[in-house]
C-alpha cells in the first residue's frame, strides 16, 4: 500500500525570481591590458608636441635659454602672443628676447582663408560633378578614363611643381591669391574616388523616378543626388579645407609680397627673423599654437562624421 505524503505549501510555490545584483566584471584580459597601454602611449606620445608648443608658448624667450628643459612654462607670460597679434613696441619685443620685426598676422590669416575657402569650394563642386559622371552617367570609354585618373594618384606632388608654376607664369598669376589656389581648385583624384564611391550606392530609383517626371540630368544631381551626399561632401570640405591651409611649398614659390603671402610661409619668415640670441621660439610656437587652433577646431567638431564618411566610403 503506497504511502501518500501530504504536499507541502512549499512545492506548490513558485520558484523566487533570481536576485537581481551587480552584474559580474570580467577580469581584463593580458591582451587588451597591453592594447590600452600601447593606445595610452601613442595618444601621449600624439599630444605630447602639442603640449610643448603651449608650454613653449607661453615662456619667456629669454628665460627659455637658461631652463630649456622645464616642463612647464618659464617666467610665464603672454609676451609670444604680444608679438603675434602686434601689441608690442620694437622696444618691448627686443626686450623680451623678440626679433622686433612686426608681423601683419591679421592679413596672412586672411589670405590663408580667403585660398583655402576657393580650393574647398571649387574643388569640391567640380569633383562632386566629375564622381557623378562617372558613377551615374554611361557613355563610352568611362572605366577606362577613370582608371587613368585614378593613376594620378600615384604620381607625386614634387613632380608637378615645375609644370604648374610654368602655367601660373604664363597666365601671369604669380604673386597672386588666385596662382596658390588655381593648382588644386578644379578636383584631386581623392576627391574624385571618394564620391564616386557614395554616389555608386544611390538607389537608382528615385533617379529614375525624378526622370519620369522630366526632371534633366543637371537638374537630378543638383537637386536630388547632391543634397543626399551631405554627409561624404561635408567630411570632404573638411579634409580639403585642412589639406589647403597647411599647404607650405607651393605658396612658398609663387608668393613674394605680403599681398599674397599666407600664414604657413609667414611663419616660416617669422622664424627667420631671429633676435641676435637666437630664435624667437616662444614668439614662433604662439604663431604656430594661433594658426594650428582654427584646424584643430574644425577638426574636433567633425571628426565622427569624417570617420563615419570614410568608412562607409571605403567598406562600400
Amino acid at each position: 500500500m503506497a504511502v501518500l505524503t501530504p504536499a507541502r505549501a512549499d512545492d506548490d510555490a513558485p520558484a523566487p525570481p533570481p536576485a537581481v545584483g551587480r552584474p559580474v566584471r570580467r577580469r581584463p584580459s593580458p591582451g587588451r591590458v597591453v592594447a590600452w597601454a600601447v593606445m595610452t602611449v601613442i595618444i601621449l606620445m600624439t599630444l605630447l608636441p602639442f603640449y610643448w608648443i603651449v608650454r613653449t608658448a607661453l615662456s619667456s624667450n629669454n628665460a627659455l635659454t637658461a631652463d630649456p628643459s622645464s616642463p612647464l612654462p618659464v617666467d610665464f607670460g603672454w609676451g609670444g602672443f604680444e608679438r603675434v597679434f602686434g601689441m608690442q613696441s620694437t622696444e618691448e619685443a627686443l626686450a623680451e628676447g623678440g626679433s622686433g620685426a612686426s608681423i601683419d598676422f591679421w592679413r596672412y590669416l586672411i589670405n590663408s582663408t580667403v585660398v583655402a575657402t576657393m580650393v574647398t569650394v571649387c574643388q569640391i563642386l567640380f569633383s562632386a560633378m566629375a564622381a557623378y559622371a562617372f558613377a551615374r552617367l554611361r557613355w563610352r570609354g568611362r572605366d577606362r578614363v577613370f582608371g587613368l585618373f585614378l593613376a594620378g594618384l600615384m604620381v607625386p606632388t614634387i613632380f608637378t611643381l615645375l609644370p604648374n608654376f610654368v602655367l601660373i607664369k604664363e597666365l601671369g598669376l604669380v604673386d597672386t591669391l588666385a596662382g596658390i589656389a588655381l593648382p588644386t581648385m578644379f578636383m584631386t583624384p581623392f576627391a574624385v574616388f571618394f564620391l564616386r564611391q557614395f554616389f555608386m550606392n544611390l538607389p537608382r530609383e528615385m533617379e529614375e523616378a525624378a526622370l519620369l517626371d522630366g526632371a534633366g540630368k543637371v537638374r537630378i544631381f543638383f537637386r536630388l543626388s547632391l543634397p543626399m551626399a551631405s554627409a561624404p561632401v561635408t567630411t570632404l570640405a573638411v579634409l580639403t579645407y585642412i589639406t589647403a591651409w597647411n599647404d607650405y611649398f607651393w605658396p612658398l614659390m609663387v608668393s613674394y609680397s605680403e599681398s599674397s603671402r599666407v600664414l604657413t610661409v609667414a611663419l616660416s619668415i617669422f622664424r627667420s627673423q631671429t633676435p641676435q640670441a637666437g630664435t624667437d621660439w616662444s614668439g614662433l610656437m604662439a604663431a604656430t599654437l594661433v594658426a594650428a587652433l582654427p584646424m584643430l577646431a574644425l577638426f574636433g567638431v567633425f571628426a565622427r562624421r569624417i570617420v563615419n564618411s570614410i568608412g562607409f566610403s571605403g567598406l562600400k
